[in-house]
């Protein structure tokens, strides 16, 4: 009945409708268009932005503007797009995901989407997994971008400053979703105006998006500083958690992955480090990296989870099996691995700026997306980026033939059916494509290939510099590539001659992976246009998902239908079941990146808040206003703390002329005796016009021009140093929060509020900063914005990272004055009490 309901009321199938409409009007000025010249048809351009400054939408436009990028496309790339691609375009620029399948030609949809909204001259963004797909879209599709009369931009790591403003300046840029968020940091970190490289985020369109918004989606890009912490630690904890049994000494739960000490394992780190008590607040540092060295031991696997390239440990992305060199996982997790493998322990890192790819792409004004395969997780694109799926059809019908999985009782068994399989479909010419999850795994199906004299190509994260390469030629006749899930993706696999005859490109997948959409990713290389193709799973009850869940049955099964290696179980229950599986997988990672989100929020609210008032003070002439609504609050903060008595004669006036003379104002300035007979409106009233005279005074000793620099470099100061210091004390409250749930509190809430409250204590603190220094610093001569601390890019994977390489800054140097010497300015008074008072 409910196969039925959502036949007749499927969602997708009325919105298919509503773009086949669109997609008609644009087909309908096919033959007009190509009767235009090519000077016509690139005038259409300077029209369409015309119209559109006029008041004519996007909308209006569309079928027009995509109607020329068709008729361009095929004069300049001798490519015409497909009615479905016209509707995958037309969905991009709705601001959904269109998933299209693999060969479809999802690159030249873009193109019509990115033409039309081009026009708005904000600039659009196209987004790529890595700097190669970035580079040769840029260059291919550029072509007809240029052809068309718009301007094309290239981001790269490797540019400089003024190379990224020209970039970003294009209509059209190309870049990668690192970048992009690196670079939004940055421009929030720069000291003037024009050091910024980002216009406002206004449109953007992601290639292979469920990769950058679901997989990379928990990756905080992180600007971090070195924070030296000491490695003794890390070796201590390693050397001691080499002796602990397991069961005894602690106990792993291989489904959540996760490992704890037992009440015996707690008596011997106190034994062992001669302490009391583990949990006292003293050894928080102990226990800490105790459970990170046990975490590197029991749960991160060599080879697996990462590897050791060059004295150095390097992650293995879990999704696609690429090294993430230069990323490293934070929380001291990375050091405790380094300590595991013998190698050099690198300091801990201290985050100076942070965003997830989560917070960042939801900034944009529209988000649109491409993918082979997003249907699996459309209701995390609806709930989080407010972005609908809609699976556009195939040009051609898929005639690709999937098989059931063929489910082995051991891992061997498994491995030998594989190699066989590979051999006998080898000989006839059929070339195959070996999906694989681990490093691990293609090693040994390359030995066994190697054993038999087939030649191959692997593709894994170790050996990926000419991935796009081989995975070109992945589909000629003979040609045996074993890759691991997601490796070369984005580019597509063309048959070579004679291959269609032998069946098409064959694709084996030697487990499943817990995300099904990974396992379509791998399908989906096989059978592109209405091309034939063969794809097959190989299980075993050993594999990572079949022993995390519940295989014990299907053995018993298995065992008591006498059926062993030589008989593979192939069944479409067990598949249904390998499915469910990973369907609570997918859910409860969905689950993981929605709680993450929510408590990133929290951090994304207060990171606005900063780095709008930064903007303020990067774009406005005079700050002076601001600076006196500061200095004011924290008027009102001291007679406050200082007046809190009922009683007026038990107000602490003395108390509050020290302070202020101590912050605002000069020595002597003023006594307790004119503070006395007061209400506190008064007091305030009278401090605030003490305060302001002084400050009058001040910039009449100077140009307004210098009081007004100076008052920016005291803004930028304070607001850069505190911002600093909260973010890292965010981050510890966050790591620690969790344990509010043995005391019945909801950790979330306690977080939101807790990290408000230290909000607020942070915008009192800079409030302090900039009225004391405002007041008390005296202005040098060569006077100059100072970045607060050399930040670095990091690019963490999931939990955090290391720092990349970067440009050193120039060194400004200036006289120093010791703090005991005489004053330079010839007051007589020591450095310390005069001019160094405040600086």
């Amino acid at each position: 009945m409910l196969g039925v309901l959502n036949k007749v009321f499927d969602p997708n199938k009325r919105d298919l409708k509503k773009l086949e409409k669109t997609a008609d009007k644009v087909e309908a000025l096919a033959a007009d268009y190509a009767a235009l010249s090519d000077e016509a048809l690139k005038a259409k351009t300077e029209s369409f932005i015309e119209r559109h400054a006029k008041g004519e939408t996007l909308d209006e436009l569309l079928p027009e503007a995509y109607a020329t990028v068709r008729e361009a496309a095929k004069r300049v790339l001798g490519l015409y797009p497909f009615r479905v691609q016209i509707m995958g375009a037309v969905s991009l620029h709705e601001g959904n995901i269109s998933e299209m399948k693999t060969g479809e030609g999802k690159t030249l949809t873009s193109t019509m989407s990115v033409y039309l909204n081009a026009l708005t001259r904000k600039g659009v963004h196209v987004v790529t997994v890595n700097e190669y797909l970035a580079g040769r879209d840029a260059q291919e599709m550029g072509q007809l971008y240029e052809w068309l009369g718009l301007s094309v931009g290239l981001n790269l790591n490797s540019l400089t400053k003024e190379e990224k403003r020209q970039a970003y300046a294009a209509d059209v840029t190309y870049s990668t979703n690192n970048e992009l968020g690196f670079d939004y940091l940055r421009d929030n970190m720069v000291l003037y105006k024009e050091d910024m490289v980002q216009r406002p985020l206004h449109y953007a369109v992601i290639d292979e998006v469920d990769s950058i918004l679901i997989d990379e989606a928990r990756t905080p890009l992180i600007i971090s500083g070195q924070a030296s912490k000491s490695a003794q630690l890390y070796m201590q904890a390693n050397a001691f958690v080499r002796i602990l049994n397991k069961e005894t000494d602690y106990t792993y739960d291989e489904t959540t992955k996760g490992v704890v000490l037992t009440e015996e394992g707690i008596e011997k780190v106190e034994k062992a480090f001669s302490i009391e008590n583990l949990f006292d607040i003293n050894h928080v540092r102990l226990n800490h990296a105790i459970n990170q060295s046990l975490k590197a031991h029991i749960t991160m696997q060599k080879d697996v989870d990462y590897v050791v390239q060059e004295g150095e440990v390097v992650i293995v992305d879990q999704f696609t099996g690429r090294l993430m060199k230069g990323r490293r996982y934070s929380d001291g997790l990375h050091q405790a691995i380094e300590a595991k493998e013998g190698l050099e322990i690198q300091n801990e890192s201290m985050t100076m700026a942070t965003i997830t790819f989560q917070n960042f792409f939801r900034m944009y004004e529209k988000l649109s997306g491409m993918t082979g395969t997003a249907k699996t997780e459309e209701e995390e694109f609806r709930n989080i980026y407010n972005m609908n799926v809609i699976a556009i059809p195939t040009n051609k019908p898929i005639i690709r033939d999937d098989r059931v999985d063929l489910i082995y009782s051991s891992t061997a068994g498994k491995y030998q059916a594989v190699g066989e399989d590979i051999a006998e479909r080898n000989k006839k010419g059929q070339p195959v494509l070996v999906g694989t999850v681990a490093i691990e795994t293609s090693e040994i199906i390359s030995d066994f290939l190697t054993k038999k004299g087939i030649k191959h190509s692997v593709l894994n994260a170790k050996n990926h510099a000419h991935e796009a390469e081989i995975i070109l030629n992945a589909g000629q006749k003979g040609a045996v590539t074993i890759a691991t899930n997601m490796a070369g993706r984005g580019t597509d696999i063309k048959l070579g001659e004679g291959v269609v005859e032998v069946g098409g490109l064959a694709v084996i997948g030697t487990e499943r992976h817990e995300s099904r959409r990974i396992d379509n990713q791998l399908r989906g290389r096989s059978g592109r246009q209405g091309d034939p193709g063969v794809t097959q799973f190989y299980l075993s009850l050993e594999d990572d998902l079949m022993r995390r869940f519940g295989s014990d049955s299907m053995r018993n099964m298995m065992g008591k239908l006498g059926m062993d290696d030589s008989q593979p179980l192939q069944s479409r229950m067990v598949t249904r079941s390998v499915e469910s599986a990973q369907k609570r997988v997918e859910g409860n990672n969905f689950d993981a990146r929605k709680r993450l989100l929510q408590y990133d929020d929290v951090l994304r609210q207060q990171r606005e808040i900063i780095y709008k008032e930064r903007m303020e003070v990067l774009e406005t002439d005079n700050m002076r206003a601001l600076v006196e609504r500061m200095i004011d609050s924290s008027i009102e903060r001291m007679v406050h703390t200082h007046t809190m008595e009922e009683k007026q004669e038990d107000w602490h006036l003395k108390s509050l002329a020290d302070v202020l003379m101590a912050n605002l104002l000069p020595e002597n300035a003023l006594s307790e005796a004119d503070l006395q007979g007061k209400t506190k409106e008064e007091l305030i009233d009278f401090i605030k016009a003490a305060v302001i005279k002084e400050y009058d005074e001040k910039e009449a000793e100077m140009s307004s021009d210098r009081m007004r620099e100076f008052e920016k470099v005291v803004l930028l100061r304070s607001i850069d140093t505190k911002w600093i210091d909260h973010i890292d004390a965010m981050d510890q409250l966050r790591q620690g929060i969790h344990l509010r749930a043995y005391g019945q509190n909801d950790p979330l809430r306690e977080y939101q509020n807790e990290g408000f409250a230290m909000f607020e204590a942070m915008v009192e603190a800079i409030e302090d900063d900039v009225a004391k220094y405002a007041l008390k610093a005296e202005i040098r001569n060569n006077l100059e914005r100072e970045e607060v601390a050399k930040g670095q890019a990091v690019n963490p994977k999931e939990d955090g990272g290391a720092p990349a390489k970067k440009k050193k800054a120039p060194v400004r140097k200036e006289m120093a004055v010791g703090r005991n010497e005489p004053c330079p300015c010839g007051s007589g008074k020591k450095f310390k009490n005069c001019h160094g008072a405040a600086s």
